[in-house]
């Protein structure tokens, strides 16, 4: 029997935390919030298994990130139904389990293995923090007395426990509980407290992606670059602009397929890291880039700036032209860049303008095209 597995709860609907989907869908620090703590079980040395319970409606969609360690089951309409599908899929598997809500993407290896350290000589065992604020009862917005703090712990996740014991505790449980704690001292077992971190904090509100995503960069060398670019109008040549064909009786002239608005990107990123600009890479004297996809440019940028432990943060990207008519379009370019980049649409920003017919642009002779990008660690 192989010894400790992790339940990552999965199966809530995150509707406090606005937005149109789940907030363990959604993205944070480059990959989506479950992906965090998935990544971080699946590597700890204590974890040799993982089982990820989702909800109903998910089941069928599969909107979690592919993982082959990951088990995936259909949980309930509670967390506590949810919890003990995912029990009830290890049972007799494993010694020890831990269970841990994917809304707590900063969890770090120091709790796992604290956790797991102390099941080594308890029944149950979960991270929680001491008070260090005063407490008030209230009412109605008004202070109607003080609470004494001793004794008294903020519970995190994830808990742990011997698996027999705590799915003997689900299986005679009927109620809501607030955690796994309170159905494990329901059934008699004793429960070791073992250091949290502030950090390991809950996603609930739109606020806490915002806090959530400070921890998980810690201190970060940011990169910032621009690119620039101008291309001619010319006869016989497609229009394609941030990789979407556009409808117009003239293309842009250029060595490969002139995407004016992709070149700013890609100089943009390789500017941002001190890596040089198209030609550099890609020299226009070299005829095995003649009339290729600008797309090829532009994940080069991105794989460079992956080697260097980069990745893209976020993207703004301007066409400067008299024609044609940019906004129709806006949408698509930014699906198509979020395909192309591998990074979430809401990362991406285009947008158009004119010169009010003054220069090469307002007589209609070309397309300008100025991008900033900001680099993240990876």
């Amino acid at each position: 029997m192989d010894s400790t597995a992790a339940i990552i709860l999965a199966a809530g609907r995150g509707t406090r935390a606005g937005k149109d989907k789940p907030k363990q869908w959604r993205n944070l620090a480059g990959k989506p919030v479950i992906k965090h703590s998935m990544d971080k079980f699946a590597q700890h040395p204590h974890i040799s298994h993982l089982v990820l319970v989702v909800h109903p409606e998910d089941f069928a969609s599969k909107p979690w990130p592919s993982d082959p360690s990951a088990e995936v089951v259909c949980g309930g309409e509670t967390r506590c139904l949810s919890v003990f599908a995912g029990l009830q899929a290890l049972e007799k598997r494993f010694e020890c389990v831990l269970i841990h809500d994917s809304a707590r993407p900063c969890v770090t290896d120091k709790i796992i293995s604290n956790v797991c350290i102390a099941l080594e000589n308890y029944p149950a065992a979960a991270p929680g923090l001491t008070l260090v604020d005063a407490l008030w009862r209230g009412k109605d917005g008004m202070v109607l007395g003080h609470q004494n703090r001793a004794n008294l712990f903020r519970a995190q996740t994830p808990q742990g426990f011997h698996l027999a014991p705590i799915l003997t505790a689900y299986q005679n449980y009927h109620q809501d509980a607030a955690d796994d704690v309170e159905i494990a001292r329901a059934s008699g077992l004793e429960v070791a407290i073992v250091s949290g971190d502030d950090l390991n904090l809950k996603i609930t509100t739109e606020e806490d992606f915002f806090h959530a995503e400070r921890n998980l960069q810690g201190n970060m060398d940011i990169r910032l670059g621009n690119g620039f670019d101008v291309h001619k109008f010319c006869v016989d040549r497609k229009l394609i602009l941030c990789g979407v064909l556009i409808p117009f009786e003239l293309g842009l002239d250029g060595h490969s397929d002139a995407d004016v608005s992709m070149h700013a990107i890609t100089d943009a990123i390789y500017g941002a890291l001190s890596l040089g600009d198209i030609g550099t890479h890609f020299p226009p004297s070299d005829a095995k880039w003649k009339n290729v996809a600008s797309e090829v440019f532009l994940k080069h940028s991105i794989q460079l700036a992956a080697k260097q432990g980069y990745r893209v943060g976020n993207v703004d990207c301007t066409l400067i032209c008299q024609v044609p008519k940019i906004s129709p379009y806006v949408a698509e370019m930014r699906v198509s860049l979020s395909q192309i980049m591998d990074i979430d649409v809401e990362q991406i920003s285009v947008k158009a303008t004119t010169t009010e017919q003054l220069g090469f642009t307002g007589r209609k002779e070309g397309i300008a095209s100025l991008a900033t990008v900001t680099m993240v660690p990876s």
